[in-house]
């Protein structure tokens, strides 16, 4: 049975008691079958597996979602049982910054200042704070994340190895609907008109990596997805980088990715590509 852990205090009880390997997935509740894959993945990597449930504060900007944000504990807990979790942390906002909003921050560095962190400014920092918070008080050996997120994913990762932090950092395959479309807790927000044309982010993915197979350029690849974006798409970005979010390279493994709004919905995506070399 899956046990609820309400604060610090109860989890360091459930902690002590554990044996062997621990694995930890982090998430902000409204769990759906993408949730459900890191949750397999990460039951699979332990002897136990803690799954935390906190609608973090600290990465939420000024005008977005925070009060709107689903929570639906009671279906939570059902998935986790179902997934053979064997704790949910889920802390109220007092427990987890019994101070307020803390002075002292992980801050991610210039990586954290493009892409999503060019669009939500301090977005990284609250992010790799409670994912710092949420590792001391855990203390897994294991970690996964999913790839739909994929530069959150890069920077946990360069966070872990920068500070030291004694855990593994696994990247699981983002989790697609049928037609395509990333499963996203936001992906409840989409109007039926905006909920058919959302899979068209992915298809134009997917056009602009056959391209790179190809031989074409990053930016060849990039104006081939824009250019093939659904109707009504309001874009932020989209963006050929290097696997670790660097420059793009002329040819071999890179990183494809998206973001943009469908009405009011913000939606990011991302593909891996191989980039052919140019004849």
């Amino acid at each position: 049975m899956t046990r609820l852990v309400p604060d610090r205090a109860t989890l360091a009880e459930v902690r002590r008691e554990m044996t062997g390997t621990v694995a930890v997935v982090m998430t902000m509740g409204a769990l759906h079958d993408g949730h459900r894959e890191l949750i397999r993945d990460a039951r699979g990597r332990a002897d136990h597996l803690i799954v935390t449930v906190f609608v973090n504060p600290l990465q939420f900007g000024p005008t977005e979602d925070f009060d709107r944000y689903p929570r639906t504990l009671d279906a939570d807990l059902r998935i986790c049982e179902e997934e053979g979790a064997d704790a949910v942390f889920a802390p109220s906002r007092e427990d987890m910054y019994p101070g307020g909003r803390p002075q002292v921050q992980v801050t991610p560095g210039p990586l954290g200042e493009l892409l999503e962190g060019a669009y939500r400014p301090g977005f990284f920092t609250g992010v790799l704070t409670v994912v710092a918070k949420l590792l001391n008080v855990t203390r897994p050996d294991v970690t996964c994340f999913g790839e739909k997120d994929y530069q959150q994913l890069t920077l946990v990762r360069q966070m872990v190895t920068d500070l030291s932090f004694p855990v593994e950092v696994v990247g699981v395959p983002t989790v697609r609907e049928d037609d395509g479309l990333a499963r996203s807790s936001r992906n409840v927000y989409l109007s039926p008109a905006e909920r058919q044309a959302a899979p068209g982010i992915h298809a134009a993915l997917r056009s602009g990596a056959a391209l790179g197979a190809k031989g074409a350029a990053a930016e060849e690849i990039r104006e081939r997805v824009i250019g093939e974006l659904p109707a009504g798409v309001d874009l932020d970005y989209v963006q050929v980088t290097s696997p670790e979010l660097g420059p793009a390279p002329t040819s071999g493994p890179a990183r494809l990715l998206f973001a943009g709004r469908l009405g009011s919905t913000r939606l990011i995506d991302n593909i891996p590509l191989d980039i052919a070399e140019a004849e």
